[in-house]
């Protein structure tokens, strides 16, 4: 019976992925053939469709994941760009990309849906890429050394070394990272279905099409109905995927925290007690241990072989970087001259300081509220396991589904939405925080809890001495997420509608939307240069100094 159900889900998936891809290559539709219908018999297909594309947006993100990621760890002069690079692209406003990518994948299918669909893909690729690649290539990079010392005992290859060593390393943190990121492509699903570019405006079929068109129509049974879609889409996901991965990765863990204690997930107990499914999967896996097994590279004890000196190699990889460098700022400087005046750059980088108070305000709340909750939920297993599932879930939802609420406030009390619309920051920001919260407190060494509570040590005195110096890293690590991730939320919550009244907060995120919508590519690529230089100089200033000083004092070795 097992075996049935699996080959009917595998055979009805087939379909539904068929079906989709013949969507994506026909015509765009006319403007009636193409309406969103808010009808909720629509929703299952919407729902199927706005999951693929999610989906379709991971698959793109763990492939680079496994090139960029992978070559930046591996490779020394490569980092010293890859690494860079990677911070700046972290650091550019999701949605700034629409303009440029719409126009792109539009002129190479003209005509075509799939151009679109590209567009919307490649919008909900951004979402996920950064944060996965982060931690592979923090995952390689901290691969501990008496493991490195086995793996040369050993004699394993270059090859066998990466799949034998460091992935099965970087799996927990790689898994972990790819449920942050399919939340936070959840985010950015309304806007990545809704393309309003210039005189470009197309509406995917989708739940979040879906969503966008029921808020400018002010139906909340809409977004009602809408909610509850995205929530039985959340949940199967994670209980056919999501479950069963964080269960096997559990067994590449390394470290001595305190687990997770929990059951085998009720579907990878069914998979088990499949018989042809379960011998398939064996039989995939056993391929990939030969795979990884081939004795592919040199040896450790092979003698290096170098055909140009190593401090030449240095100096012309520098001396390349350099004139890259050169090259592209004054390319940008002549383009700066000729598009922008000194007052537009100016009122610019005024909008970006006003974003900023927002961005470290909404930081700020959201550690006051979420560091002892998070606290308290990570000391223990069982809350620490069910308060991860449902912050998975609240990250998920788009923020712009709280939108009609307080614009109705706003409008009803007369208030300032220059500071009212500024908690809306918290709806996508504030999970990053509690994440990692949870994840420092789940891993508190429980010898040192126990030291602990024989000297008696309670009160400020615990927090100030104990739990808070042991979670600090983590923290850092999820206010910095946090903060990047309300540098782009500034976009979609600076400017907010219900129905035909919008409003707007005076910020860089909102000079953004504006041009975005406008068409105005110009001052787009402005106000994402800006928003890049804030978020690189937060960065460089105050949040990677944290870091590393709590690398050196605050960690457990």
């Amino acid at each position: 019976m097992a075996d049935l159900l699996g080959l009917l889900a595998i055979m009805a998936g087939a379909v539904v992925v068929a079906t989709a891809g013949r969507h994506m290559l026909v015509p765009i539709p006319a403007s009636e053939a193409g309406t969103i219908h808010l009808s909720p018999a629509y929703l299952p297909g919407y729902a199927v469709r706005t999951t693929l594309r999610m989906f379709a947006a991971l698959a793109a993100s763990l492939v680079f994941t496994f090139t960029y990621a992978v070559w930046a760890a591996k490779s020394r002069r490569a980092g010293q760009v890859l690494v860079p690079l990677l911070d700046i692209l972290q650091s550019v406003p999701i949605l700034g990309f629409l303009t440029f990518t719409v126009i792109f994948f539009l002129g190479l299918f003209p005509g075509r849906m799939m151009g679109a669909e590209l567009a919307a893909i490649f919008t909900i690729f951004t979402s996920q890429a950064w944060n996965m690649a982060f931690a592979m290539y923090q995952s390689l990079r901290t691969v501990p050394p008496d493991l490195e010392e086995a793996a040369r005992c050993f004699g394993l290859t270059p090859w066998q070394r990466f799949w034998r060593l460091e992935v099965p390393f970087a799996i927990p943190a790689l898994v972990w990272n790819t449920m942050i990121s399919m939340s936070g492509g959840w985010f950015m699903v309304v806007y990545s279905e809704t393309i309003t570019v210039g005189n470009t405006d197309i509406a995917l079929p989708g739940i979040g099409s879906y969503v966008g068109v029921a808020i400018e129509q002010r139906n909340l049974a809409a977004i009602f109905y809408a909610i509850l879609t995205m929530l039985a889409v959340i949940l199967a996901y994670d209980q056919l995927l999501f479950r069963p991965l964080v269960a096997w990765s559990a067994r590449f863990q390394t470290d001595d925290g305190a687990p997770l204690a929990a059951p085998d997930p009720w579907m990878l107990v069914l998979l088990r007690r499949t018989h042809l499914l379960r011998r398939f999967c064996l039989r995939v896996g056993d391929g990939m241990t030969r795979i990884g097994w081939l004795a592919l590279g040199p040896r450790p004890s092979a003698p290096a072989r170098a055909l140009i000196p190593p401090r030449l190699m240095d100096a012309a990889w520098i001396a390349g970087i350099i004139l890259c460098a050169l090259t592209l700022g004054w390319k940008t400087w002549t383009f700066s001259l000729t598009h922008y005046s000194t007052g537009q750059v100016l009122h610019v980088m005024a909008l970006g300081g006003l974003t900023l108070l927002r961005v470290m305000f909404t930081v700020l709340v959201a550690s006051v509220i979420w560091v002892p909750a998070g606290i308290w939920l990570g000391l223990s297993p069982r809350r620490a396991r069910h308060a991860q599932m449902a912050a998975q879930f609240m990250a998920a939802f788009p923020a712009n589904l709280f939108f009609p609420l307080v614009v109705v406030a706003i409008v009803h009390w007369h208030l300032n939405s220059n500071i009212w619309l500024t908690p809306l920051m918290l709806l996508g920001t504030q999970w990053y925080i509690l994440f990692n919260i949870v994840a420092g407190a789940s891993s508190y060494p429980g010898d040192l809890l126990e030291a602990a509570r024989n000297f008696h040590v309670k009160g400020w005195l615990w927090w100030r001495r104990v739990m808070l110096p042991g979670i600090t890293p983590y923290f850092i690590t999820g206010a910095l997420t946090a903060s990047g991730g309300a540098w782009n939320a500034a976009i979609a919550t600076e400017v907010a509608s219900w129905g035909d009244t919008t409003l707007s907060a005076q910020g860089l995120g909102a000079y953004i939307a504006h041009a975005t919508v406008a068409g105005a590519t110009d001052q787009v690529g402005l106000g994402m240069a800006v928003m890049a230089a804030f978020v690189l100089l937060l960065n460089r200033a105050l949040w990677r100094p944290l870091s590393n000083y709590a690398a050196r004092h605050y960690t457990f070795d």
